[in-house]
């Protein structure tokens, strides 16, 4: 079974230190060795204010972990996350599956303006200069950037 990437934000108290914030990340990154998977990146988000109170909270820590690995690795976090009390909210997506999505997309639309340029007789990549001086391409189109799924 291939390893598939997942986004696990979590939430810590506002007083939370950032040794705390450290030591919540090494249980998780414990966890994720232990059942051989892997943090892709871990981004601490800072305080943040919630849309309504949480545990008496009205701010809390949020923390980002980008985690490749199966199935059954992001239950154990969830299972245990739930039971720390430090944690005061967590949500775990998969996003590998939107990001093939995306990139499908963006390839087909690259091979359908290529025929359609070919049919129209023009070379398949747009040429320097060609075209509106505001459009090139997507480069500005960023509803599909792929980074932000």
């Amino acid at each position: 079974m291939a390893d598939r990437q997942y986004e696990l934000i979590y939430i810590l108290p506002p007083e939370t230190a950032e040794a705390q914030a450290n030591e919540m990340h090494d249980q998780v990154a414990d966890i994720v060795t232990r059942l051989k998977g892997q943090i892709e990146k871990t981004e601490n988000w800072g305080r943040r204010k919630f849309a309504y109170e949480i545990a008496h909270f009205k701010e809390g820590v949020y923390v980002l972990e980008v985690i490749n690995g199966s199935g059954e690795l992001m239950k154990e976090i969830d299972r245990r996350l739930k039971v720390i009390d430090q944690v005061l909210r967590h949500m775990i997506v998969r996003v590998d599956e939107e990001k093939r999505v995306v990139d499908r997309t963006r390839t087909k639309r690259q091979s359908e303006s290529e025929r359609r340029r070919v049919k129209r007789g023009l070379p398949p990549q747009r040429q320097p200069g060609e075209g509106r001086s505001s459009d090139n391409d997507d480069a500005d189109d960023d509803r599909f950037d792929g980074g932000e799924v």
